[in-house]
């Protein structure tokens, strides 16, 4: 048998640790699981052509991949992102998530535990790609940590891997509505525009910031009922994320009194949580049955509202960096590569004259 190439095996580490899914706290077996995931769901990815060639292939799924390769297009002609390999073909993984992330944080704190890569800096969360291993990972973490496991439908290797064919299309997500669909790939696209090692609140705020801007250009251009269909479903995000967003406000509030004990502030925690749940409970009644934000809810504690105040924390400035720059997203990418160059109290200095109504982050 060959050797595999040593650029070949540094290429696939990347991916790997790009994707959250190896530390340097961790033995062979981690970095095991990471590569051989990876690869795993490289080998599974065929060409869109060879999808739609095959008679084998549902015609939902063919309209769908006909789709993603007009929104593909658009990312480049319209939203300046780059035009390469990724979203260019297709896997099928007969799972429900590309990876599964752990996060964790004190009992009276949304700062994230951190976990420190070689190549993507330190960040707040742990990927597996097998699910009860990330669990099993999970249960360990002890130390009065909350802890949730999220699953995550895409990640993105930073263009790493478009040598190889790209970062793939997914059927973790191809089945999106059609609006949330070009969303979540402008998304991982914007990642491989701009990245700032270690920070995860910048990078995560920027590709929704891109999602959000690209998506309603998307949107003006399609036809009306995938306008209504992705209004329905993103009415249903809005309402949920501003629910989660005064939660998080309100502990973070609460973690900071002064004039609290830390047996006060796990009392005010518990009600704060109940009063959460109990909210959630009336939205979801006028939602016609709809629990797509049932599992969050059930696990939700001090490191899910952590992992997901990373994006949309800097959404508002991000945007008001597009105003500035003309709204030209070649003027918009190059304004960000350049707040990507600062070291990150400048950065967030940055942000917050932007935007200064937002909060500097907690888990940061």
């Amino acid at each position: 048998m060959k050797p595999v190439p040593r650029r070949v095996l540094v290429a696939f580490c990347l991916a790997a640790l790009l994707s959250g899914c190896a530390s340097t706290d961790t033995g062979p077996a981690y970095y095991w699981q990471s590569v051989t995931g990876h690869l795993k769901l490289m080998h599974a990815a065929r060409p869109v052509q060879d999808w739609l060639d095959d008679p084998a292939t549902p015609m939902a799924l063919q309209q769908k991949l006909q789709l993603t390769q007009r929104i593909r297009t658009f990312a480049v002609t319209e939203l300046d992102l780059p035009d390469n390999a990724s979203y260019r073909r297709y896997a099928d993984l007969r799972r429900k998530a590309a990876v599964y992330n752990v996060v964790a944080a004190p009992a009276l704190s949304l700062r994230l535990q951190q976990w420190c890569f070689p190549v993507a800096g330190c960040v707040g969360y742990r990927g597996y790609f097998d699910e009860a291993q990330a669990r099993a990972f999970a249960a360990g973490l002890g130390n009065g940590l909350d802890v949730a496991v999220y699953p995550v439908p895409a990640y993105s290797t930073l263009g790493w891997m478009n040598w190889a064919g790209g970062d793939p299309l997914l059927s973790t997500f191809i089945g999106y509505p059609e609006g949330e669909l070009a969303r979540l790939v402008f998304h991982e696209l914007a990642h491989q525009v701009v990245y700032a090692a270690g920070d995860t609140v910048f990078n995560e705020s920027f590709a929704t910031a891109v999602e959000r801007l690209g998506g309603a250009r998307w949107l003006a251009q399609s036809d009306e009922a995938a306008r209504v269909a992705y209004a329905e479903f993103d009415g249903r995000r809005q309402t949920f994320r501003a629910l989660t967003r005064t939660t998080r406000e309100n502990l973070q509030a609460l973690y900071d009194d002064p004039a609290l004990d830390d047996a006060g502030k796990r009392a005010r925690k518990a009600e704060l949580m109940l009063d959460f749940r109990q909210r959630y409970a009336e939205l979801r009644e006028g939602w016609g049955g709809y629990k797509g934000y049932d599992a969050w809810v059930a696990q939700a504690n001090n490191a899910s509202f952590g992992a997901q105040a990373a994006y949309d924390q800097w959404v508002p400035a991000f945007e008001a960096l597009f105003e500035r720059e003309g709204r030209d997203f070649a003027r918009f990418y190059d304004a960000v590569r350049s707040l990507a160059r600062q070291p990150a109290a400048a950065r967030q200095a940055a942000l917050q004259a932007l935007d200064p109504s937002a909060r500097p982050p907690s888990n940061l």
